[in-house]
């Protein structure tokens, strides 16, 4: 027992190295110029506890990221009232603002809207009655709110945050229900 608790803490003690590594290069490199080598030489480990741990650069990236847009959605999907979801969102975007403006910066910004779709989809699912629509129109509405509300916290965030933050949450919320109230119209006609 003692044994496998050891192994584990070394795994763990790895993978925080290597993360810590990759996230010191990408405050000078962009991150398709970083290598595997580098990472691991940054982080004092061997390349076999860089593929004990990881099979890519970007699965490092994920492994940080993840959990943190993760939790800020099964927070609020399960704690926050419905009509202060959208707002919780937009708390969640400026937490993660230094992420996702350093993703931008250093070309790896697709990891991140990967992970945002995923919880998007997961969030609408959780919080909608798709009980009006077809499976056809909740996936797709789902990808392009997903998307749009992706776009819009990330210009805001880009630009400066200049715009003041209740604007945006109202207008994300009437692209949210004027784009159902389409939709619910078509479904009907």
């Amino acid at each position: 027992m003692a044994a496998t608790e050891h192994s584990q803490k070394i795994k763990q003690d790895s993978q925080e190295f290597l993360i810590t590594a990759l996230l010191q290069l990408l405050k000078t490199k962009d991150f398709n110029d970083i290598t595997i080598t580098q990472v691991v030489k940054r982080a004092g480990v061997s390349r076999m506890a860089f593929y004990r741990n990881f099979e890519t650069l970007d699965d490092i990236l994920i492994a940080y990221i993840e959990p943190k847009i993760n939790i800020g959605f099964e927070n609020i999907i399960n704690r926050v009232p419905q009509n202060q979801k959208l707002t919780a969102l937009g708390n969640l975007f400026e937490e993660i603002s230094d992420i996702l403006k350093m993703a931008v910066n250093n070309h790896y910004e697709a990891i991140i809207q990967n992970i945002f779709d995923k919880n998007m989809t997961e969030f609408y699912d959780q919080t909608m009655d798709w009980s009006q629509f077809t499976a056809i129109q909740r996936k797709y509405w789902v990808k392009f709110m997903s998307a749009g509300v992706y776009a819009i916290w990330r210009e805001w965030l880009i630009s400066g945050q200049t715009e003041n933050i209740n604007d945006i949450h109202v207008l994300l919320a009437d692209f949210q229900i004027s784009t159902l109230t389409a939709l619910r119209n078509e479904t009907t006609n």
